[in-house]
């Protein structure tokens, strides 16, 4: 799989082909879930709704709408939570704040 990151944004997009799955990296473990799990996604430049078959994940930050579209497309590899001291409110352009993940098998 080759893969480009989006103007340094904390997400990798598949260059090639859809990658098989897609993998969060939080600040204190990784999730990684299967494309075919996939069910929808929603939302816009702050926030976007990523829902799995045993997952829901919310991602918080800014210009998020190329991040919307290439889920979208199943083309993300890999979205990446920014660390403590990236937590600034004068932050600008696209990062990622906070990736929230529940499980949903549970419910």
């Amino acid at each position: 799989m080759n893969s480009a990151s989006v103007d340094k944004a904390p997400w990798v997009i598949s260059a090639a082909d859809q990658p098989p799955a897609l993998e969060i990296v939080l600040l204190r473990h990784t999730v990684v879930l299967s494309w075919g799990q996939f069910v929808y996604a929603e939302g816009g430049d702050d926030e976007v709704r990523i829902a799995f078959a045993s997952h829901d994940l919310v991602v918080k930050g800014a210009g998020l709408d190329p991040l919307l579209r290439a889920i979208a497309a199943h083309r993300v590899a890999r979205i990446q939570e920014s660390g403590r001291s990236e937590h600034f409110p004068e932050q600008v352009g696209r990062f990622i704040r906070e990736i929230v993940v529940r499980n949903v098998e549970g419910e």
